[in-house]
């Protein structure tokens, strides 16, 4: 049997349907005790009337506003029902049918509630306060929700971090555990990414402020959640439409059920009345209604507990139905931090120009290969240029002006080579090449097995780099399918002929390249860390940390989610269809009608609340494979 904790339901004593309910259900206790001790009937009739305001006035209330829509609501339902029932002396079952009503209610709040908090409560993790250091290096305690971008913190040992940043002073082990799902504190070093709200370990560090507080990851979590939670499912979508049909016959066939045994039958108008309102309580489809989101909406917010931030309660319900995972192979298969391991050149340029003027031209490019070129030039201390006229050229590389030179910047033939090869032309000539090696993700071969047992076709790579680069990482990761040396319409137009062949696709990328394919397939997942605005933007999930394990992971909550959906709407319907051929054929009493209705109506809202437990997120450990 479930149970709501009693922690829960103090916490929940802050919701007002909680607290009408509870008022309710202390009337009703009261009401029926004076009735079974012979008090004055007006007495007790006056406690039970009570218990009518308190517990049905909000869902009356809903009720009417909805009837001005021209919607019935089965709110409004309940409510006539319980009048109905006090109508013809039945008060003590009207009053328990609002206090099991009104009960049922406060727990769907309850549960909602409780989903929402889950992931907001990650905004109490954020300090309030942070040390800002001055230009003149003197130190100041400031808001955090003042920090500006650029600006520089000192984050003392053991205190929590203020803001989005990179380290630029010092080395720390911070824990993520909180934000990211990472399970030890990882170093943090020069260069690194940090969160705020995450905690640093036993070093000092200075941070420069990369996002203001309101676009911080913790911030981009619940704002992601919250708007998920406004979002609909396909299946409650299609519920809702049923509901006002269903709901307006089950009023016609209530009528039916009222004259035709007082008509046929010459029953009495009492005990016509009475199976009239048992039928309304029973084939309402309260627990129908409720059997879609609470799964859904306690999957999103598990989700993103774990860092994966899930943009819909639509794309919850279409993960689970993947049958094919598509990777992109730069920055997500992986590390995305390529170095530059060699540089050749051509008509008598040295070294040091050729990289000079690539980092120049690749400085405002978001591109992994881009940032590498601009950290090797950068590590050897050569000149920082100015580039005007910048274009991106994606899938190809960038191109600009520089001291009245024009540089190109693209991608080459690797030919037999393992890294990236990327050509420098200054004004139209071949200055020289450079070559770059992007390592295999440690987590890739793993996620990648793992989404191989799920999925029922082969994952496959698809990648603008060169064919021998991309084969190369593909077979590291063990991927057969491989598709390389594409053009970001490229990769959309393979993923669109896979979805007319009636795959459902889920993209797995992180660049600008991606942002065409990710459009193009069923689902779309972005890697948050390293991922650019756009894909993040183009994406229907992100995954805020580096774990490539979450996809798999995604996809089993997904499709429990979804099983979860099916059962509750078994139980739903299977209530409904017992109770209702128990109301026709024969005499169901009043409260067992109710107690099994709002039963029902609890027992899905509370078994959708179970995908909140940790145990429902599933990412397998690494994968321990014995020498033959």
């Amino acid at each position: 049997m479930l149970a709501t904790p009693p922690s829960i339901l103090r916490t929940g004593m802050r919701l007002p349907e909680v607290r009408w309910a509870a008022i309710a259900l202390a009337l009703f206790v009261i009401g029926w005790a004076m009735q079974l001790a012979g008090t004055p009937m007006w007495l007790w009739w006056s406690v039970y009337l009570a218990c009518y305001a308190c517990g049905g006035w909000e869902p009356a209330l809903a009720g009417l506003k909805a009837a001005r829509e021209r919607t019935l609501d089965v709110d409004l339902l309940m409510i006539v029902a319980a009048l109905a029932a006090a109508s013809i002396g039945q008060v003590f079952d009207g009053a328990l049918l609002i206090v099991i009503f009104a009960t049922s209610g406060a727990l769907e709040v309850l549960v909602t509630q409780r989903t929402a908090d889950s992931v907001t409560s990650l905004l109490g993790l954020a300090p309030e306060r942070a040390t800002l250091i001055a230009v003149d290096g003197t130190t100041q305690i400031v808001d955090c929700r003042d920090l500006e971008v650029g600006q520089r913190i000192l984050v003392r040992p053991g205190e929590r971090i203020g803001a989005d940043g990179v380290v630029v002073a010092g080395m720390s082990e911070v824990d993520q555990q909180v934000v990211t799902g990472e399970s030890v504190p990882i170093t943090r070093q020069v260069g690194d990414e940090v969160l705020s709200g995450t905690v640093n370990g036993t070093g000092a560090l200075t941070v420069e402020v990369t996002r203001p507080a309101s676009e911080s990851v913790i911030a981009r979590i619940v704002t992601l959640v919250e708007d998920a939670s406004q979002t609909k499912a396909p299946t409650q979508l299609f519920i809702e439409k049923v509901e006002q049909t269903y709901s307006t016959t089950v009023v016609v066939a209530t009528l039916l059920v009222l004259g035709v045994p007082i008509v046929v039958f010459g029953n009495s108008f009492e005990d016509a009345l009475l199976r009239a309102i048992v039928f309304m309580i029973v084939a309402s489809p309260c627990a129908i209604v409720l059997s879609t989101m609470p799964p859904l909406l306690a999957s999103i917010a598990n989700a993103g507990r774990h860092g994966v931030l899930v943009k819909s309660a639509e794309v919850m319900e279409m993960v689970g139905r993947t049958t094919l995972v598509a990777f992109d192979k730069t920055g997500t298969l992986t590390e995305g931090r390529p170095e530059v391991t060699a540089i050749t050149t051509e008509r008598g340029r040295t070294p040091a120009q050729v990289l000079t003027a690539a980092a120049a031209a690749e400085r405002p490019s978001e591109h992994p290969l881009g940032r590498a070129i601009v950290a090797a030039a950068d590590h050897r201390n050569l000149e920082a240029k100015t580039v005007t006229e910048f274009r991106a050229l994606p899938g190809r590389g960038v191109s600009g002006d520089i001291d009245g030179q024009h540089v190109v910047v693209e991608r080459a033939d690797a030919g037999h080579a393992t890294g990236t090869i990327v050509s420098v032309v200054i004004d139209g000539d071949t200055a020289g090449h450079i070559e770059l090696v992007d390592r295999l993700r440690d987590d890739a071969a793993d996620a990648v097995a793992d989404v191989a047992d799920i999925t029922s076709q082969p994952p496959m790579v698809l990648t603008g780099d060169h064919r021998t680069v991309a084969h190369h990482i593909a077979e590291q990761a063990g991927i057969t399918s491989v598709h390389a040396a594409l053009l970001p319409e490229a990769k959309a137009r393979i993923i669109t002929d896979a979805e007319h062949d009636g795959q459902r696709v889920l993209l797995v990328g992180d660049g600008i390249n991606d942002a065409p394919a990710l459009m193009a397939a069923s689902t779309g997942i972005a890697m948050g860390r390293h991922g650019s605005d756009l894909a993040l933007d183009t994406a229907d999930a992100i995954i805020v940390r580096d774990d490539l394990r979450a996809v798999a992971a995604l996809i089993r909550l997904s499709r429990t989610a979804r099983r979860y959906v099916i059962a509750n709407l078994c139980i739903a319907a299977t209530v409904i269809i017992t109770l209702v051929t128990w109301d026709l054929i024969g005499t169901l009493p009043l409260p067992l009608a109710v107690a099994g209705h709002e039963g029902s109506t609890i027992l899905v809202a509370l078994n959708g609340a179970r995908l909140l437990r940790p145990a429902a997120w599933s990412t397998p450990g690494p994968r321990h494979h014995t020498p033959e």
